[in-house]
């Protein structure tokens, strides 16, 4: 199962890809808004974990365009500003979850397996591309 991981910050790209890989998934990694939308359109991956605060174009924003166009990706919002609007608003936008930076390994793969099998409880296939 594929994972886009968008964030700007290199070290948080570095710790989602060795956590989710050594539990078996496929993780492609990504800087920005516009790189992620590219990479959804190449890559069709199975699940987003993506950031809310980053440069030019924020997490908000990203996830407004990717419920628009690709509504069955599940998205799970990370956030080092989790106010109650920031939690609230995304789950108004159809977040799957939202997790807190700076999180442990173990919660990022709870979180992570959670929305997989929610997903797969509902009926739903793995996923574009897979």
């Amino acid at each position: 199962m594929k994972i886009l991981v968008v964030d700007d910050e290199g070290i948080v790209l570095d710790s989602c890809r060795r956590v989710l890989e050594e539990d078996g998934f496929d993780v492609l990694l990504v800087t920005s808004a516009d790189k992620a939308i590219s990479a959804i359109e190449d890559e069709e991956p199975s699940v987003l974990l993506m950031d809310v605060k980053m440069p030019l174009r924020d997490g908000m924003d990203l996830m407004r365009e990717v419920k628009e166009r690709w509504p069955s990706i599940p998205i799970i919002v990370m956030s080092g500003y989790h106010t109650t609007e920031t939690i609230e608003e995304a789950n108004k936008m159809g977040a799957s979850a939202f997790i807190n930076k700076p999180f442990t390994p173990d919660e990022l793969l709870e979180t992570v397996q959670k929305v997989v099998q929610k997903e797969e409880h509902h009926g739903k296939k793995e996923g574009p591309g897979n």
